[in-house]
């Protein structure tokens, strides 16, 4: 009986809810009239923050990098002939002079190298006597004319076989002994060896190089710029270089090359800059900052985030006063410090919306924003 009292009970509120007069629909916060927002409540767009639009005053031009060795002051020692590791003479860390001896090694190869070298200055010195006789006996006029110019030709060619010979071995290290020496090309600081005592290995085969010798004076800090970076950025340019590991600290650098072409996939271009770095304070490989200083040019600027893409054209939201916010098309350039430059569209001492802007922005139709005039 209770559940039956209770079943009519529910029944006949809901037909009295159904029977009701309909709920009044609320008020749009925002209005939309033509490319005007109207805020229904302007005393409470605190959600909406705004900036002033400024002329340009300069600033500085960021772009992270990283620093590599100088490549024109390093050399990568690779094996020219085939061998087994003897001897390890220096290690990573430690100072080399030019000619200084890396490593030993032990290579057939090398003692062929030798052995082609001695047999080819001994076929010179023979050749060299043997010229010498058959001019003795021409200038008596014994031997005939086709027989000198024959002893002439055959000691030119084992001079210069004896030449390729020496020219090889020099190449090689030009030491006469048993073992294969590998010598730096070059001074400066042993910064990598991949060898180890007995290891075996041949030129052809793909390895790394077996020393990597370079002088750390002198860094290349390497940017990928935006092609709207370019211009601030020419060779002989003076660059600062900041790091995290030296914070407030800036480091001297010149721009040495701006690639001649953009990469296609990241659209950037490659710059290369030197760091003088000859309190060896600053590493291969670090992460560091370029920092370009940009003079002020005739132009407007805004907040980066007051501008907003609709379909292809750029926008932002200008603040007319009375809760109003006009959508103004607008030619912007490139962006910096947090700053975007305005070619056309604003003028200086506007308001424009910098936070909210995305949520005035969903009242308007798809419809593109019409250009101003």
């Amino acid at each position: 009986m209770n559940h039956r009292i209770s079943l009519l009970f529910a029944l006949c509120l809901g037909l009295a809810a159904c029977s009701g007069e309909p709920e009044a629909p609320k008020a749009e916060s925002v209005r939309v009239d033509g490319e005007i927002a109207i805020l229904a409540e302007p005393d409470k767009a605190d959600f909406l923050k705004l900036a002033e639009v400024e002329p340009d005053r300069g600033g500085q031009l960021r772009l992270p990098g990283r620093l590599v060795w100088n490549e024109a002051r390093t050399v990568r020692v690779f094996p020219q002939l085939a061998g087994r590791v003897q001897r390890i003479a220096v290690d990573v860390g430690d100072t080399v002079k030019t000619g200084q001896a890396l490593a030993e090694l032990a290579s057939p190869d090398f003692a062929q190298a030798q052995a082609d070298a001695v047999r080819a200055e001994a076929d010179a010195r023979v050749a060299g006597q043997s010229l010498e006789r058959s001019r003795a006996l021409r200038e008596a006029g014994i031997v005939a004319e086709k027989d000198w110019q024959q002893a002439e030709a055959t000691a030119a060619a084992a001079r210069a076989e004896a030449g390729r010979a020496s020219r090889r071995l020099a190449g090689l290290g030009g030491s006469r002994g048993e073992s294969y020496v590998l010598r730096s090309p070059l001074a400066g600081v042993v910064v990598e060896r991949n060898l180890n005592p007995g290891m075996e290995f041949r030129p052809d085969q793909a390895a790394p190089p077996l020393f990597v010798v370079t002088d750390p004076s002198s860094l290349w800090l390497q940017v990928d710029a935006a092609e709207s970076d370019l211009a601030w950025l020419r060779a002989g340019g003076k660059v600062g270089v900041e790091v995290r590991q030296y914070p407030g600290e800036r480091f001297a650098a010149t721009i040495r090359h701006v690639a001649d072409f953009v990469d296609p996939a990241s659209r950037t271009v490659k710059v290369r800059a030197e760091v003088d770095n000859r309190e060896r304070r600053l590493k291969g490989e670090m992460f560091a900052q370029a920092v370009i200083e940009v003079p002020a040019v005739d132009a407007l600027r805004v907040p980066a985030g007051a501008v907003f893409l609709v379909g292809e054209q750029r926008c932002v939201f200008v603040a007319e006063g009375q809760g109003r916010f006009r959508r103004q098309t607008v030619e912007a350039g490139a962006e910096r410090d947090g700053s975007i430059e305005i070619r056309s569209g604003l003028q200086a001492g506007q308001q424009v919306v910098v936070e909210g802007n995305l949520h005035l922005l969903k009242y308007f139709k798809a419809a593109p924003p019409v250009a101003a005039r």
